[in-house]
C-alpha cells in the first residue's frame, strides 16, 4: 500500500475502533466511571500505571484499588494518613507491589497539596515548554521529589533513558483528547492535541512495521518519535487518534 491507501485504511479502522464497545475491554473504562475532573484524572493515572497485561486484570485490580480509596479517589488522596495507607500493603499487579503502591499515592497527594493536582502540573508544564517530551521529564522529576523506594522509579517512564513512555503518552490521550465519539475524556484542554505523541507497545508497534510507517526495531522513544511524526502526516491535528486503529489491528485481528 503506498501512503495514500495507509491512511484511509487507518482512517476506516479509527472509525471501526474508536467506539463505545471499545470501552467494554478497556482500562479507559475505569476513569470513565467519574465525574470529577480530579477523580477522572487520578483513576486514569493509576489505571495508566498498571496497564500492562491482560485487560481483563487491569480492570479487576484497578477496581480492587478503587474500593481500597471507598471510590473517592481525589478526596481519599487529600485526606488519607499513613494509616489510611497500610490497607494498600498487599496490592500487587504483576511487578508493581504494596510498596509501589502506598508511595504513587503519596506522590499523588503531594502533587495535589502542592503542585495544584496532576491537571494543572501538566497543563502548566506544557504552558512553559510547549513540548511534550520535556512536560514528561518534568513530571517525573516531581513525582520522585520525596522520599521513595529505589525500585518504584521502573513504573514511571524515563524518556531521558529512551523509555517510550506508552503509559503515560496513553494517558495523557485520555485526558487531552476529545472527538464527537466521546471515547477518550479530553478533560484537558490547555494541550494541543497536535503535540500528543503515539503510546507505543508491542501490539501497535508490530503493526506499524507492518505497514511500513515504522522502521525501527526497538519499541524506544526514538521509534515513538520516528511513528509520531508519520501519523502527524496523515492528521496533523490529532495523530494519536490513530492509536485506536493499531491496537485494534493488533489485538483484535492479529494483523
Amino acid at each position: 500500500m503506498d501512503n495514500k491507501e495507509i491512511k484511509e485504511f487507518l482512517d476506516e479502522k479509527y472509525d471501526q475502533y474508536n467506539c463505545k464497545k471499545f470501552i467494554q475491554s478497556d482500562p479507559i473504562q475505569i476513569p470513565k466511571q467519574f465525574e470529577d475532573p480530579k477523580d477522572i484524572e487520578i483513576a486514569g493515572f493509576l489505571s495508566a500505571t498498571i496497564a500492562w497485561g491482560q485487560r481483563r486484570t487491569i480492570i479487576t485490580n484497578m477496581n480492587r484499588l478503587l474500593n481500597k480509596m471507598n471510590n473517592t479517589p481525589y478526596e481519599f488522596i487529600t485526606e488519607a494518613d499513613d494509616d489510611d495507607l497500610i490497607e494498600f500493603s498487599d496490592f500487587k499487579h504483576r511487578t508493581f507491589n504494596g510498596e509501589d503502591c502506598i508511595f504513587f499515592l503519596k506522590s499523588l497527594q503531594n502533587i495535589y497539596k502542592n503542585h495544584g493536582g496532576l491537571g494543572s502540573l501538566f497543563q502548566n508544564s506544557y504552558k512553559k515548554k510547549k513540548d511534550i517530551p520535556a512536560v514528561l521529564k518534568e513530571f517525573r522529576n516531581i513525582f520522585f521529589e520525596i522520599p521513595h523506594p529505589a525500585r518504584t522509579q521502573k513504573h514511571v517512564a524515563d524518556i531521558s533513558k529512551k523509555s517510550s513512555a506508552k503509559r503515560l503518552n496513553m494517558f495523557l490521550r485520555w485526558m487531552v483528547r476529545r472527538d464527537s465519539k466521546e471515547i477518550d475524556l479530553g478533560i484537558w484542554d490547555k494541550i494541543a492535541t497536535e503535540d500528543l505523541f503515539i503510546p507505543l507497545d508491542i501490539h501497535s508497534g508490530n503493526v506499524a512495521r507492518k505497514l511500513g510507517l515504522l522502521k525501527r526495531k526497538q519499541n524506544d522513544w526514538h521509534a515513538v518519535e520516528e511513528l509520531t511524526g508519520k501519523l502527524r502526516k496523515f492528521d496533523p491535528h490529532d495523530p494519536v487518534k490513530y492509536d485506536f486503529a493499531l491496537f485494534g489491528l493488533g489485538v483484535f485481528e492479529n494483523f
